[in-house]
């Protein structure tokens, strides 16, 4: 691909994450998610062998000037702006571990998700102590809702990730999992039962695993995880700006940004440079300043930031705020590309987990225009 054609396609994915994609014909493909953890209301789609994922079912996706028209014999769906040809999207095809289930009836699809293309993901617990208190909850979680809809379960133990992962590896030719989780104390914040899943999954299949939690009181559980077969580990600062911070994460902002940088560089001691990775969610107050600020200092630890733009999840209290423009992502994305190419940090260069997929941003794709 040309690095002409590369810009292009960084510029039309910008643009439909930005302000979503309406779909003529809604079942095409691998299932669309609503509400839950990780990248909800989304539809996995490819553009030039770039699997990402774009809004399909948030108010702004509704009013979307982006049409994906059904699916020729080929598979191919024609995108068209105002009535004209942008581009063609193709759609990952319906995972075939999802028709499995356990011993006891549970649905593999219940137990971990297919993330993009290749990536299997589960929230180990489908629970979390802020969620419950709207004074303490993050204000785009919905990670309640797929459990009170009946869709997970509320807690996955290592048997069962174990089960999944190896038929979903066997089945789909799944390449890393992402194991994420409500935060279920103050103590530990998840890393036991993650290092438990991962011990579980590694001894049943070759997988990488990145692990995501808030930073833990101890940092020995850096070392625990680890050892227990975790490759990358995430810590998700989501939001930069500490006034907006308390604003939009009322609970976890007790977990300072100073708290976040010790376990950061604490992390990457024992990881490894690119392999501690954080997310932050363009559009919930922070300016393409501020994050791109942090970013730098991140970079310098040997940490990657993962920058995406806001998906207003329905049913949250920020379903009405307008996911960022294109414009203001592509002044975020574009020096953040640059920047990680010149450290050698690139998303290919983790191991496992967002970064690596890239699925919920452009930023992969401006890496490849900056090289």
């Amino acid at each position: 691909m040309t690095t002409v054609e590369t810009a292009n396609s960084a510029e039309l994915i910008n643009r439909l994450q930005t302000e979503g994609v309406r779909l003529v014909q809604i079942g095409v493909g691998a299932p669309s998610r609503h509400g839950g953890a990780g990248p909800s209301d989304h539809k996995a789609m490819t553009i030039d062998g770039t699997t990402f994922m774009a809004p399909v079912h948030t108010t702004q996706a509704s009013d979307s000037p982006y049409i994906a028209l059904p699916p020729d014999s080929n598979g191919r769906s024609e995108v068209q702006c105002g009535g004209q040809w942008v581009g063609e999207v193709s759609f990952p095809k319906r995972p075939a571990f999802y028709d499995l289930e356990t011993a006891d009836g549970i649905p593999y699809w219940k137990i971990a998700t297919l993330h993009s293309s290749d990536v299997l993901a589960t929230t180990v617990f489908q629970t979390c102590l802020r969620y419950e208190k709207k004074s303490t909850a993050c204000k785009f979680c919905a990670i309640g809702r797929s459990l009170r809809e009946g869709r997970t379960i509320a807690r996955k133990t290592p048997a069962q990730l174990a089960e999944v992962a190896r038929a979903a590896v066997e089945l789909d030719g799944v390449k890393h999992m992402v194991m994420t989780t409500g935060t279920p104390n103050r103590t530990d914040r998840g890393a036991r039962a993650l290092a438990d899943c991962a011990q579980a999954i590694r001894r049943a299949v070759d997988l990488p695993i990145q692990a995501q939690c808030e930073p833990p009181d101890d940092d020995a559980w850096f070392h625990r995880m680890h050892e227990a077969g975790v490759d990358t580990l995430g810590m998700h600062l989501e939001v930069v700006n500490p006034q907006v911070r308390r604003r939009v994460l009322p609970g976890k902002c007790e977990v300072t940004l100073e708290d976040y940088f010790r376990a950061f560089e604490s992390a990457v001691s024992v990881f490894g440079k690119a392999q501690v990775t954080t997310y932050i969610i363009a559009g919930l107050g922070d300016t393409a300043e501020e994050i791109l600020q942090v970013s730098r200092q991140l970079i310098a630890l040997g940490v990657y930031p993962f920058v995406v733009p806001l998906t207003p999840i329905s049913g949250t209290p920020v379903q009405d705020t307008p996911a960022p423009s294109a414009e203001m992502m592509r002044s975020i994305l574009q020096p953040l590309g640059r920047m990680l190419v010149e450290a050698g940090m690139t998303h290919d260069q983790v191991r496992a987990g967002c970064a690596r997929c890239g699925a919920c941003s452009a930023l992969s794709r401006f890496e490849e225009v900056a090289k």
